[in-house]
């Protein structure tokens, strides 16, 4: 066939014709020719701990050429420019600009952009843009948690976030961390923050069985933390904001996503790196026949035991998790099921959680009604140790043997008298303690929520907003000690049954009002709604359960004890009005107003009702006229807010009424004969009719900076939080409302302090990745108010029980000191530097050593947090730690005062004890519990977390994706702490069940 230059020459036509033919069949060739020679590239994406990510738009800079990864995270991109620029970018990640050179094959890792300024975070009731916050909010994603046997939530971010105190939990398997946000703000209602789950406020009170209620979560279903540490952001949720709120999202489908399916496994081995320091079975003997008399020579025995071996072995752990998620039509969705399996070091000890979560994501009417359910479910399986038996392992005779088939106790050796029968007042068996007791419970919970989100279609700026949630858990327990128990044997034994119920509902609802005002360059984010939740508690009676004989010496008496537990029901409600405006003028001025006006049933009539309002104001420098050409620096913003936020967690969460006039039942021993007829009798208790919730005002001024396009980013936070009308248990006196302790509102304390947050990406390049971030925290503590009637000459309450003699406290709560300050005598010391035992400072000159001369002397409260942690992406490859550090906490090493002196070896009972190896170097005869000497200086930095993990790619046929991770956590401590652990939650070291240094090796795959 001719062509068409060719036709236009034979036709006769001009010779411009001819020309321009010519010129358009060369353009043409010209064409074909470099549409032959572009590239073909492809490539994958990653986050930095290397998942794939779907998703992500790569584009030709500077056209609209381009392309997203598919589910797996991979591209394709056809006739390329060698000199072309890829840009990818993806919602909350940094985007990257790549040249692609001669390369057919570019790989990426997206990092996540928390080091500029995010476009959205999740406030109280909605998101708002990250340039429009003017209050002080700590985001922290999936990405960035702790990697490795993370069991409870709040485990994920300790020592990542700046002002957050997280101390982890004892090696008890599932046990809760403290956490404390700016620190406490309450002497005795709750310290801990208000944790909302994917809009539901959790109840902060334990559930009967689970020492934390966090364990209840799977940490594998959560998304993001979001940390409400001032008043200016945390207001909104008025009397329950005053420690802070924790905001928790869980993970979700995204719309068009193909079915993904991901499994992980994590099997973990822990052991305790530590032992308590104790005498060793000749070094006991030793002290025996130094100091003993004959009769003690001659108890002891042959035996070569270390008891702490004994009760603590390695442990195995493992946690599997399976999630499928996708989007069906206009429905994104995610499933989840796990099992974790937690063994404890201590003997006996087990955890168990199998939990499911469904959360669905559809949209309606062109996206105008988004609809979010959230549905999450977990049944926990407890065997609790007998921790009994640490302190037992400390002090038994380990001259002695385990077993005695000889005794009537199950086969272990007890102390007995000469008669045979159990010496009662010698210590027991710590393996005893452990295997002849069954404490077990069985938790079910679940948390549930829907959410109504409809954008008006005559009004796309207005929303509804209707979130209708629930949080219902019920317990069972079983507590039973076989009657040849040595610690129950003259008590016949146990089979206590425990029971407990909690229902609570909450319904929202709010409108928000979000808009650009281009002609006046402002833009107004308004929300305004009401807020109802009530909760239910109840503990059913047993109606069902046989009787248990007594025993008596082992022998069945002719009474018998019902096993039948005391019915118990309390509810209380909240209800809550609040609206907040976000005003934004040149997206550099913005102003923000937070009200909110709360009630509940807790306190009467008068003084049911508070009002808590905040106000936050921020200026982005950067983008004034005299900055904004200044390239190396990306952000710089200003800070300021004001609120005021409540507490009205009780300590006492049997009684949830304080305000109402009540009677207690006497005891069944304590009855009233009238005639033949025994009366039980009703006490009256003490009560405050005027009672309401504690008030925290909080002020807070800050800086936010960046460099060199968020490659060097921070914060710098100045906070000041004084609460007031202090929910404190204090003395009354005699007679006076028919209480020696009432709990009322009186006082005050002030927390007061600086965070500073230090962000860093030193290497960013292509397969190359280095994250570096840094954040201290100073924060000093004073009680300020103690009284209704100030009193300079009042010495404080007395707080702080410790181990060893009768009521015994080592702390005290003093106006000018920090809360729980440590209250001890002054030791005395020879020239060598060694304690003289009962000699101390008289600080009063009055020639007697009494409790006027105890001093307040440093307190468990570190004045300085530390949090180091860095992530490295190489390729394939990824590895990161966590270090946490406290300055200046102390801690009352009551191990050592209970133990530390040679009476608690020798006495006139007729058994032997052992003790701490301290008595070697003080030779103390008798306890000295208020020595100064026992208040020790337990700063510290702490290997947190140690990862590192390797992504293998396409597996199985290339149908799934494999990565490896190996971690390990608790892996040193730097401290000059002579007990077990520096890390004490109150500071007072008493036989601490240890943290155990674990080993994880983990797998995942996703199909």
């Amino acid at each position: 066939m001719e062509n068409f230059s060719e036709r236009v020459r034979r036709s006769g036509s001009s010779a411009a014709l001819w020309r321009l033919a010519m010129l358009m069949s060369l353009t043409f060739f010209i064409n074909v020719t470099g549409m032959a020679q572009g590239i073909t590239l492809s490539g994958t994406v990653k986050e930095t701990d290397g998942q794939t990510l779907p998703g992500v738009t790569v584009q030709l800079k500077g056209t609209t050429r381009g392309t997203q990864t598919d589910v797996d995270g991979k591209y394709q991109l056809t006739n390329v420019d060698p000199s072309a620029t890829l840009v990818f970018s993806f919602i909350g990640k940094t985007s990257q600009e790549v040249v692609v050179g001669n390369r057919t094959t570019v790989d990426v890792t997206l990092a996540d952009d928390t080091k500029s300024l995010q476009e959205v975070v999740v406030v109280g009731y909605g998101t708002q843009r990250r340039q429009d916050v003017t209050g002080s909010i700590a985001a922290i994603s999936s990405a960035e948690f702790q990697k490795g046997n993370i069991v409870n939530p709040e485990q994920l971010v300790a020592g990542k976030l700046a002002g957050v105190s997280i101390t982890p939990p004892s090696g008890q398997p599932g046990g809760g961390s403290q956490i404390r946000i700016r620190g406490g703000s309450s002497l005795n209602a709750s310290n801990d923050p208000l944790v909302v789950i994917d809009g539901v406020p959790v109840d902060n009170n334990g559930v009967t069985g689970a020492s934390n209620p966090l364990s209840l979560i799977n940490p594998q279903d959560i998304e993001t933390f979001t940390v409400l540490k001032d008043a200016s952001s945390a207001a909104i949720y008025g009397s329950r904001a005053a420690n802070g709120v924790i905001l928790i999202t869980t993970k979700k489908g995204r719309a068009g996503e193909k079915t993904r399916v991901s499994f992980s496994t994590l099997p973990t081995y822990s052991y305790n790196p530590k032992q308590v320091p104790v005498l060793s079975a000749n070094e006991f003997r030793d002290v025996i026949n130094r100091v003993g008399t004959p009769a003690q020579q001659a108890l002891l025995g042959s035996a070569n035991t270390n008891w702490q071996d004994q009760i603590f072995t390695p442990a195995f752990s493992i946690d599997n998790n399976l999630a499928v998620t996708g989007s069906i039509k206009n429905t994104p969705y995610r499933i989840s099921g796990g099992y974790i399996t937690q063994n404890g070091t201590l003997k006996t000890s087990n955890f168990q959680r199998y939990s499911g979560s469904l959360g669905l994501t559809p949209r309606f009417f062109d996206d105008h009604l988004r609809v979010d359910i959230n549905l999450k479910g977990s049944i926990i399986k407890n065997r609790f140790a007998n921790q009994g038996a640490i302190g037992a392992a400390v002090s038994f005779d380990p001259t002695q043997p385990v077993y005695d088939s000889e005794a009537p106790f199950g086969g272990f050796y007890e102390w007995r008298n000469t008669d045979g029968s159990l010496n009662a007042l010698a210590p027991r068996n710590p393996l005893g303690l452990l295997y002849q007791r069954q404490d077990r419970t069985e938790v079910q919970r679940s948390i549930g929520n829907v959410q109504f989100d409809y954008k008006f279609h005559f009004l796309p700026e207005l929303r509804a907003n209707l979130n209708l949630g629930y949080d219902i858990s019920k317990s069972t327990g079983t507590n039973f000690v076989p009657a040849t128990a040595g610690d129950l044997y003259y008590q016949g034994g146990q089979n206590n049954q425990s029971a407990g119920s909690r229902n609570n509902k909450t319904l929202d609802f709010y409108f928000n009002y979000a808009k650009d005002l281009k002609s006046i360059k402002s833009r107004i984010d308004a929300t305004a709604g009401y807020a109802y939740q009530d909760f239910i508690r109840e503990n059913p009676s047993f109606p069902n359960l046989r009787a248990q004989p007594i025993l008596v010496g082992g022998v069945p008496s002719s009474d018998t004890i019902s096993a039948a537990g005391v019915p118990f029901r309390t509810q209380y409600t909240l209800i809550g009005f609040f609206g907040r405006v976000n005003y934004t003028f040149k997206d550099r001025y913005v102003l923000t107003a937070t009200v909110r006006r709360d009630g509940t049933s807790r306190f009467g009539p008068d003084q049911r009702w508070g009002t808590f309002p905040s106000l936050g104001a921020s200026w982005s420098i950067k983008d004034e006229p005299f900055l904004k050409d200044v390239k190396a620096l990306s952000a710089l913003k200003l800070r300021l807010g004001y609120g005021i936020t409540g507490q009205q967690d009780l300590s006492n969460i049997s009684n949830d009424y304080p305000y109402l006039p009540r009677y207690t039942i006497s005891d069944p021993t304590a009855q009233y004969q009238l005639g033949n007829t025994f009366y039980r009798t009703l006490r009256a208790e003490g009560y405050d009719a005027n009672i309401k919730w504690e008030e925290t005002q909080a002020i807070n001024a800050a800086i936010d900076y960046a460099f060199f396009n968020g490659r060097i980013s921070g914060s710098v936070d100045f906070y000041r939080k004084t609460t007031n009308d202090l929910l404190s248990t204090i003395p009354v006196a005699a007679g006076s409302n028919l209480t020696n302790y009432i709990l009322t509102n009186v006082g005050s304390l002030r927390n007061s302090g600086v965070e500073f947050t230090l962000n860093t990406t030193p290497i960013q390049r292509q397969g190359l990745n280095l994250d570096v971030n840094f954040n201290v925290t100073y924060n000093q503590n004073q009680i300020t108010n103690l009284l209704k009637v100030p009193n300079p000459n009042d010495p404080g309450i007395l707080v702080g029980s410790i181990a060893g003699g009768t009521g015994n406290t080592i702390q005290i709560q003093t106006v000018g000191f920090p809360t729980n300050a440590f209250y001890v005598l002054r030791q005395a010391y020879n020239p060598t530097g060694g304690p003289v035992e009962g000699v101390y400072e008289d600080r009063n000159g009055d020639g007697q050593i009494t409790v006027d001369d105890r001093v307040r002397y440093q307190t468990a409260n570190p004045r300085v947090l530390l949090g180091f942690t860095s992530q490295l992406t190489y390729r394939n490859f990824s590895a990161g730690f966590t270090l946490r550090g406290n300055v200046g906490n102390y801690v009352y090493n009551n191990v050592r005062s209970n133990s530390g002196a040679y009476r608690n070896f020798t006495n006139s009972l007729g058994f032997l004890a052992n003790g701490s190896p301290n008595v070697l170097s003080t030779n103390f005869l008798i306890n000295q519990y208020f020595s100064d000497y026992y208040v020790e200086n337990a700063s510290f930095v702490r290997m947190d977390n140690l990862n590192l993990g390797y992504n293998f790619g396409k597996v199985i046929g290339n149908r799934a994706a494999l990565r490896a991770s190996l971690s390990a956590q608790n892996l040193f401590v730097i401290t000059n702490y002579s007990g077990i652990d520096p890390e004490v939650a109150g500071g007072i070291d008493n036989n601490l069940y240890p943290r155990p240094r674990t080993f994880s090796l983990g797998l995942n795959l996703d199909f």
